[in-house]
């Protein structure tokens, strides 16, 4: 008999679901097991917060660095505006529409707090952090950066190895019990009376992001059409079978293959098209800066703290550098910015969490959008590199003098 398969999303969908309907029902002194997983785990999670930062971020800018060329330059600089755009569009579009769409529930602030939730963990173990998070940054970009100009391989095999470590235990116990964690957090919600607030903002989140994706994608085409002078609605046509095929794969660099084929079909020259999609499934992510930007307003909206321009403006600008590190696994973007979150926005275990599990739900979407976007960067890049080209003249031999 076949095993199905569940993927991320569909385990937290039912993470969710049955986290409310235990909730509802379930003896308090069950319920603290539950409870007491989530705070191990969330001390866990702090304590690897830094380290997910400096394994993933210090190579990957190291990585982008070694023999930069012009062409790369050009790339990661168009790639970088296109996710700096992408996450201020999102908020100056949430700060106008959400408001309106959100109740605010100052009491969802309590919830997870020790000192306030309704059910306590049996027993908390501290896992203080090595270094606090933007000591990490620091030191990934102080890593990174020397990478990218020394000669020597032996450090950045290190690096590497790390970065390794570091991804292995994100896909073998981060993400795997991300989903326990989701159902305690929701099981804790539902037990505070808090749970119908936080399913109708999911679903408001949810459907104003997948507008706002939409209209994303039409500015890049409609950009990348008037750079290359094509027809933007059939650049954009062009790359719906890579859009589709991220929507199951959610993965950028599973859909490269179809994403390549796309680019070719929209005039991209082979050589661009096979160095840029590799590239940009690495290091653009406007559709999950998008998300991000757009979840972590939607919960200070919810909970009443205070959006501060100032505050998402240096969140975003960061956003853009730790996105290249996002590792190629399901909610890896997430997973990166967590430090950003609770460092630059204040986030605290509880909101990360709801950002975690809003974030998932539209994992699909954000990854199809990263790599349609894709297509248009390559045609920019191809129009680009192509500009000073001159058409080939060929010399006419008479006849007679052959």
């Amino acid at each position: 008999m076949k095993k199905i398969k569940i993927s991320l999303l569909g385990k937290v969908a039912i993470a969710i679901v049955l986290g409310i309907v235990f909730g509802l029902f379930l003896p308090a002194g069950i319920a603290r097991f539950f409870v007491t997983f989530n705070a191990l785990f969330s001390s866990f999670l702090s304590f690897a917060i830094p380290l997910i930062i400096l394994g993933l971020v210090a190579p990957a800018i190291g990585e982008l660095g070694k023999g930069a060329g012009k062409l790369l330059v050009i790339t990661a600089l168009i790639a970088y505006g296109s996710t700096l755009f992408s996450g201020f569009f999102t908020f100056f579009s949430v700060d106008a529409a959400l408001p309106q769409l959100i109740t605010v529930n100052t009491q969802l602030s309590a919830v997870g707090e020790s000192e306030n939730m309704m059910l306590a963990p049996y027993f908390e173990i501290a896992m203080p952090p090595l270094m606090d998070i933007m000591t990490a940054l620091l030191l990934a970009f102080v890593i990174g950066l020397g990478l990218s100009v020394i000669k020597g391989v032996a450090f950045q095999k290190v690096c590497v190895d790390f970065r390794d470590i570091i991804t292995k235990t994100i896909e073998t116990a981060i993400i795997p019990l991300l989903p326990l964690h989701i159902f305690g957090i929701f099981l804790n919600i539902t037990v505070s009376g808090q749970v119908v607030s936080i399913v109708s903002m999911f679903v408001k989140v949810i459907v104003v992001i997948f507008v706002l994706h939409i209209v994303l994608l039409l500015i890049q085409f409609f950009i990348a059409g008037l750079v290359a002078k094509k027809n933007p609605f059939i650049l954009l046509k062009n790359m719906l079978p890579a859009y589709t095929t991220a929507l199951g794969t959610q993965s950028s660099a599973a859909t490269i293959p179809v994403t390549l084929k796309q680019a070719l079909k929209n005039g991209v020259s082979e050589a661009i098209a096979s160095f840029v999609i590799p590239l940009c499934a690495t290091i653009h992510l406007a559709g999950s800066t998008m998300k991000i930007v757009a979840c972590a307003m939607a919960i200070l909206f919810m909970v009443g703290e205070p959006v501060v321009p100032g505050d998402f403006a240096g969140f975003i600008f960061m956003l853009g550098v730790v996105m290249v590190a996002a590792p190629g696994v399901p909610g890896g973007a997430i997973m990166a910015a967590l430090g950003l979150l609770e460092s630059m926005l204040g986030f605290s275990e509880t909101n990360l969490a709801l950002m975690i599990a809003l974030y998932i739900a539209m994992d699909s979407f954000g990854t199809a959008c990263n790599v349609t976007g894709d297509g248009a960067i390559a045609v920019v890049v191809d129009k680009i590199a192509h500009k000073n080209e001159k058409p080939a003249i060929t010399e006419v031999i008479p006849e007679g003098n052959k």
